[in-house]
């Protein structure tokens, strides 16, 4: 969000209104912060039930149906939900203005039922950041379209990648949550291809270590995590922020 100067000094950003004698409100203002928290919540459920339902998806292609049977193959983001990686720290981010990282409820699998345990697990393991960098590209698209077709949906794209709400169009709140949408799905990718036992990118590494070295590796991955997401702020920004660029930057070309 830029600062209120700037929003006032716009007449085009929604969120601003004049009161009697030319007084200006920020009422308005506190409801679009309102609804951009809103609109990061449903990106992020959405996000985590891509992903999960994608853990899922491929476990149960490989050979180990134990997601499916759980019900786990939905994108109903109630059976993804942990109550302390999908809620509060989420949440706690949100309201910090902390870039949104968070977990869902481990998608259950079985390696005993794949034919090619160490190929079915590392498969099985990056289709959920594969379908998050799916999701982030499908977004994209949709906004570049809007750019192209719609009346003054250049503006309404740059408004939205600052942050704003630029004009009265109807495709101003679509643009707003579509941004959340690509933003979020990208960090969820990026976190999770992190070679931290319980991420993602962990069952990857873990293939080409020995059998000690592993034990170890995944039963100290937890204490790592916590340091990750409360001490390394700056380094998993400088893991996300070049993918965003390449994101956005397509968007500011067009």
């Amino acid at each position: 969000m830029k600062n209120a100067r700037s929003l006032l000094e716009n007449p085009h950003f929604i969120g601003i209104s004049r009161g009697q004698h030319g007084s200006i409100k920020l009422d308005a203002r506190m409801t679009l912060q309102h609804v951009d928290i809103l609109f990061q919540l449903i990106a992020f459920l959405f996000a985590i039930s891509v992903h999960e339902s994608a853990h899922a998806w491929t476990a149960n292609r490989r050979g180990d149906p134990t997601a499916r049977m759980l019900g786990r193959v939905t994108l109903n983001p109630i059976k993804h939900i942990d109550p302390v990686g999908t809620v509060l720290l989420p949440l706690i981010a949100m309201l910090t203005h902390f870039p949104v990282i968070g977990w869902a409820k481990p998608t259950p699998v079985d390696p005993r039922n794949f034919k090619h345990p160490v190929l079915d697990d590392v498969l099985t393991s990056v289709a959920g950041p594969v379908s998050n960098f799916i999701v982030a590209t499908g977004a994209t698209i949709i906004l570049a379209g809007v750019a192209v077709a719609a009346p003054e949906g250049r503006m309404i794209i740059r408004g939205a990648l600052s942050g704003f709400a630029y004009g009265n169009s109807a495709l101003v709140p679509l643009t707003l949550l579509l941004y959340q949408v690509l933003v979020i799905n990208v960090l969820l990718a990026v976190f999770n291809l992190i070679p931290i036992p319980p991420l993602d990118g962990s069952h990857v590494l873990r293939h080409f270590l020995s059998e000690g070295v592993r034990q170890v590796y995944d039963t100290m991955g937890i204490f790592g995590l916590m340091a990750l997401v409360f001490f390394g702020g700056n380094f998993l920004m400088a893991l996300i922020r070049p993918v965003l660029v390449l994101y956005t930057s397509i968007l500011l070309a067009i």
